[in-house]
C-alpha cells in the first residue's frame, strides 16, 4: 500500500508544478483588456497595442465582441482603412498613422470589448474594454399630497424620486433633515425600479415609505443620485419637501391682531388656532354682558372674526371652540378679554354762544373715555392752542374774537385716539367788510369777476349797486362771500362798483374803483398779476377802521390791499404825458440802453487807462481848462456833454448808486493834446 501512495503523490506534484504547454488553443491565459472610458455622444479612441513582433500594424483587423460573438468591423491594409457594413460603418476612422481606431457618437450600446488582430496567423490579439457613462438629469421629487397619519400601523408613502436618462443606473440615497435613511423593519422601506429607454439610457424611480410621528410635521426630505463619469464620482440632489402629517388636536387658543392696545376705528382680527392637523372646525363666541351667556359670532370663510371698524361695543370676553370632525371631540379655548379703547362724542357748553362786545364767555368741554383724557382748546382759523384743559375763559370780547373754537379730547397713551368738537362764538354787531376801498385794474369790454366779503352777527346779506350775475357762499355762520360777474363799460369805469352788507344792527359798504390798465403806471414786480378777480381778506382787518377823511389816501390804502396790479407811484407831469412803448418796442429800448451803458463803460475804462499812464491830467473841478503849448494853441478841445433825459439819467444813477449835485450837469472835458 505504500508504493501506490508514493506514486500518486509524485504524479500529483508533477501535475501542480509543471506549466501548461504553450501554443495549445484555449489553454493560454488572456491578459486583462485595456479600459477606455468615455461619455455618451463623445469619441472613443481605440489604440491597438500590438507590438511589431506580434503583428504588422499596416495589416490589422478590428472586431467587436458582443455576447461572446466576434464581428469584423474594420480592416487596415497598407495603412488604409475600410469599414465593414453594419452598425459601425459610418462611425469609424483611422488616426495616429493607423494605430488608433476612432469611434464617434458613442452610445450605451457601444459598451463592449473591441480587439485588433495582426496579419500573422495565430498572432496574439489586443483587447480593449469600452465603458460608457451618462450623467442623469436633475432628480425630480414628488411628495405624497394626501399626507400621512401618525396612527398608521404600516409605513406610508412619503415621496417619490425619479432620475432620468443616466448610464449606468445611478444609486439613490434618501435623506431626512440632512441625515441618510436606511432600511428599517416596520419603520423605513425604500423601493427602487429602473426602466431602459429606447436610447439605451436608464430611468430610475425610488419610493420612500416611512412611519412618521407628530415631530415629523416639519421634517425635510430629499433624494440624492450618485453616479460615475470618466472624471470621477458625482452626485445630484433634489429639492427638499415636507409631507403633511396628520395628528389629533390637543389644545385650542385665541389670537388677536394687531397686538397691543386697540382703539376705535382699528381693523381687528380674532382667529382660532389649534395644535392639531388638520385643524378642527372653529367657532368664536362672545359673552353677553347682560345674560352672561356665550353668543356665537359670524366669521368669514376662513373662520376669522373681523371687526372693522372696531367700536367700544366690541369690547368683551371671547372664546373659541374647536370640533375634531374625525373623532367628534370638542375643545374650548381659555376666555380672552378684548378692550377697544374709545373717546365719546365731545360736548361743549354753551353749544351756540352769543355775546355783546366787552362781555366775557366761559366754554366747557366734556367727554368720556376708557383711558385718562387730555383737553385742548384751539382757535379754528389759525390752529393756535389757547388753553390746555377742559375750560376756556374769554374776557373783554372784541369783534375779532368771533368765530370758531375747537375742543380736542385725546388719550396720550394711545396715539391717534381723539375726538373734537367745534363751537362758533357770535359777537353781536353790524357787518364788517373785508376791505373798505380797492382799486381793480381792468380792460374795457371784458367780463369782470368781483368778490366782496363781510361778517357779522346776525349774519349779513350783500347787495351790489350794479346789474350783474351775483352769487353768495357762506364761509361760516357769521361770514358770507358774494361774487359778481359784470361787463366793464365806460359808465362802470366812471362810477365804480359798491357792495353793501347789512343786518339788523346796521350796514357797511365797500367801494371798488375800476382803472384801465396803463403801462406807464406799472413798476417791475415779480408778484404782479394780471388776474382781475378781487382777493378775499380777513374780516378782522383795518378795512373797518375810521377813515382819515382824505379821499386820495383812502384810495391809495385800498389799492395797497388789492391783490391785482401794484399801485402807481406819484407821477410827474412829464410821466403822465409820455406813454411807454408797447411790449414789442420796449425790448428794443432796453437793448439800446444796455448798449449805451456798455459803450460808456468801455470809454471810461480807456480814459482811466490814459489817466494812470499820466497822459490825461485831470482836476477835481467840473470843467477843466485846457492849456496848450504855444505851438498847439490852435488845436481843438473836445467837450463831451450828457444829453440824457432826466428819466434816463435817473435810471443810470440808480444802477450805479451815485447821485449828482444839483449844479453838476454832467459835462466833461477831455484833453486831446496827448
Amino acid at each position: 500500500m505504500g508504493l501506490p501512495r508514493l506514486v500518486c503523490a509524485f504524479l500529483l506534484a508533477a501535475c501542480c508544478c509543471c506549466p501548461r504547454v504553450a501554443g495549445v488553443p484555449g489553454e493560454a491565459e488572456q491578459p486583462a483588456p485595456e479600459l477606455v472610458e468615455v461619455e455618451v455622444g463623445s469619441t472613443a479612441l481605440l489604440k491597438c497595442g500590438l507590438s511589431q513582433s506580434q503583428g504588422n500594424l499596416s495589416h490589422v483587423d478590428w472586431f467587436s465582441v458582443h455576447k461572446e460573438k466576434r464581428t469584423l468591423i474594420f480592416r487596415v491594409r497598407q495603412g488604409q482603412g475600410q469599414s465593414e457594413p453594419g452598425e459601425y460603418e459610418q462611425r469609424l476612422s483611422l488616426q495616429d498613422r493607423g494605430a488608433t481606431l476612432a469611434l464617434t457618437q458613442v452610445t450605451p450600446q457601444d459598451e463592449r470589448i473591441f480587439l485588433c488582430q495582426g496579419k500573422r496567423p495565430r498572432s496574439q490579439e489586443y483587447r480593449i474594454q469600452l465603458r460608457v457613462y451618462k450623467a442623469p438629469e436633475e432628480p425630480n421629487i414628488q411628495v405624497n399630497p394626501l399626507g400621512i397619519p401618525v396612527n398608521s400601523k404600516e409605513p406610508e408613502e412619503v415621496a417619490t424620486c425619479v432620475g432620468r436618462n443616466g448610464y449606468p443606473i445611478p444609486q439613490v440615497i434618501w435623506y431626512k433633515n440632512g441625515r441618510p435613511l436606511k432600511e428599517e423593519k416596520n419603520r423605513v422601506h425604500i423601493q427602487s425600479s429602473q426602466t431602459v429607454e429606447s436610447s439605451g439610457l436608464y430611468t430610475l424611480q425610488s419610493i420612500l415609505k416611512a412611519q412618521l410621528v407628530k415631530e415629523d410635521k416639519d421634517a425635510q426630505f430629499y433624494c440624492e443620485l450618485n453616479y460615475r463619469l470618466p472624471s470621477g464620482n458625482h452626485m445630484k440632489e433634489s429639492r427638499e419637501v415636507t409631507v403633511p402629517v396628520f395628528y389629533p388636536t390637543e389644545k385650542v387658543w385665541l389670537e388677536v391682531e394687531p397686538v397691543g392696545m386697540l382703539k376705535e376705528g382699528d381693523r381687528v382680527e380674532i382667529r382660532c388656532l389649534a395644535d392639531g392637523n388638520p385643524p378642527p372646525h372653529f367657532s368664536i363666541s362672545k359673552q353677553n354682558p347682560s345674560t352672561r351667556e356665550a353668543e356665537e359670532e359670524t366669521t368669514n370663510d376662513n373662520g376669522v372674526l373681523v371687526l372693522e371698524p372696531a367700536r367700544k361695543e366690541h369690547s368683551g370676553r371671547y372664546e373659541c371652540q374647536g370640533l375634531d370632525l374625525d373623532t367628534m371631540i370638542s375643545l374650548l379655548s381659555e376666555p380672552q378679554e378684548l378692550l377697544v379703547n374709545y373717546v365719546s362724542d365731545v360736548r361743549v357748553s354753551p353749544a351756540a354762544p352769543e355775546r355783546q362786545e366787552g362781555s366775557s364767555l366761559t366754554l366747557t368741554c366734556e367727554a368720556e373715555s376708557s383711558q385718562d383724557l387730555e383737553f385742548q382748546w384751539l382757535r379754528e382759523e389759525t390752529g393756535q392752542v389757547l388753553e390746555r384743559g377742559p375750560v376756556l375763559q374769554l374776557h373783554d370780547l372784541k369783534r375779532e374774537a368771533g368765530g370758531g373754537y375747537r375742543c380736542v379730547a385725546s388719550v396720550p397713551s394711545i396715539p391717534g385716539l381723539n375726538r373734537t368738537q367745534l363751537v362758533n362764538v357770535a359777537i353781536f354787531g353790524p357787518p364788517w367788510m373785508a376791505f373798505k376801498e380797492r382799486k381793480v385794474w381792468v380792460k374795457e369790454n371784458m367780463v369782470l369777476n368781483l368778490s366782496c366779503e363781510a361778517s357779522g352777527h346776525p349774519r349779513p346779506t350783500i347787495s351790489w349797486n350794479v346789474n350783474g350775475t351775483a352769487s353768495e357762499q357762506d364761509q361760516d355762520p357769521q361770514r358770507v362771500l358774494s361774487t359778481l360777474n359784470v361787463l366793464v363799460t365806460p359808465e362802470l369805469l366812471e362810477t365804480g362798483v359798491e357792495c353793501t352788507a347789512s343786518n339788523d344792527l346796521g350796514k357797511n359798504t365797500s367801494i371798488l374803483f375800476l382803472e384801465l390798465v396803463n403801462l406807464t403806471t406799472l413798476t417791475p414786480d415779480s408778484n404782479t398779476t394780471t388776474g382781475l378777480s378781487t382777493s378775499t381778506a380777513s374780516p378782522h382787518t383795518r378795512a373797518n377802521s375810521t377813515s382819515t377823511g382824505k379821499p386820495g389816501l383812502a384810495r391809495e390804502q385800498g389799492c395797497a390791499r388789492a391783490s391785482f396790479l401794484p399801485c402807481p407811484s406819484p407821477e410827474s407831469p412829464v410821466q403822465k404825458e409820455r406813454k411807454l412803448p408797447e411790449p414789442e418796442s420796449r425790448g428794443v429800448v432796453i437793448v439800446a440802453v444796455i448798449v449805451c451803458i456798455l459803450v460808456l463803460a468801455v470809454l471810461g475804462a480807456v480814459l482811466y487807462f490814459l489817466y494812470k499812464k499820466g497822459k490825461l491830467p485831470c482836476r477835481r473841478s467840473g470843467k477843466q481848462e485846457i492849456t496848450l503849448p504855444p505851438s498847439r494853441k490852435s488845436e481843438l478841445v473836445v467837450e463831451v456833454k450828457s444829453d440824457k433825459l432826466p428819466e434816463e439819467m435817473g435810471l443810470l444813477q440808480g444802477s450805479s448808486g451815485d447821485k449828482r449835485a444839483p449844479g453838476d450837469q454832467g459835462e466833461k472835458y477831455i484833453d486831446l493834446r496827448h
